[in-house]
């Protein structure tokens, strides 16, 4: 690794242990601000949405970084101590029973009436329509993220290790 990576991480693990759910949020929101950049590109837009790149940011920074901070948090009180297999894949599905299916609904919800300016009625129909699509994908794939995040991270790299999974 060169030097100005080196030093880089050597400042965000400081920042990390001093601010943690700053960091996190920022994090979660520069990755989710890459993210849509990426997405933006590969659908091929002329033009970058601006507003739509700073929302999805914003999402990130206020929501999805700090939910996932707190998350973690409350997994290690509620397991304390424990570890093992049927600890993990008791997180898991803590995890994708609880906090998978409100986040793809609130993100729904947030994507529809406020990234895209929709109106309600327009945004509660297509979540009708697409949730259960939604959450069934979700469950076949974030599970597996799961499983290596409560198995491997460590808990201050959980937020980081959740969002550039998303972010790819």
């Amino acid at each position: 690794m060169s030097d100005i990576a080196q030093e880089a991480w050597r400042k965000y693990l400081i920042q990390l242990q001093v601010h943690p759910l700053r960091t996190k949020a920022i994090t979660a929101g520069c990755l989710a601000g890459c993210s849509d950049l990426i997405a933006q590109k590969i659908s091929g837009v002329k033009r970058i949405q601006l507003r739509r790149l700073l929302l999805i940011m914003l999402y990130g920074f206020a929501y999805s970084g700090p939910f996932g901070h707190f998350l973690h948090k409350v997994m290690d009180i509620i397991f304390r101590g424990k570890k093992g297999s049927k600890t993990v894949a008791k997180k898991v599905l803590l995890e994708q029973m609880t906090s998978s299916p409100w986040n793809n609904f609130f993100f729904m919800m947030y994507y529809g009436l406020v990234v895209e300016g929709r109106p309600w009625g327009l945004v509660r129909s297509k979540v009708r329509k697409d949730y259960p699509s939604v959450q069934l994908t979700a469950w076949r794939f974030w599970p597996i993220v799961g499983w290596i995040n409560y198995q491997y991270m460590p808990l201050q790299f959980r937020v980081l290790f959740h969002s550039f999974v998303a972010s790819c």
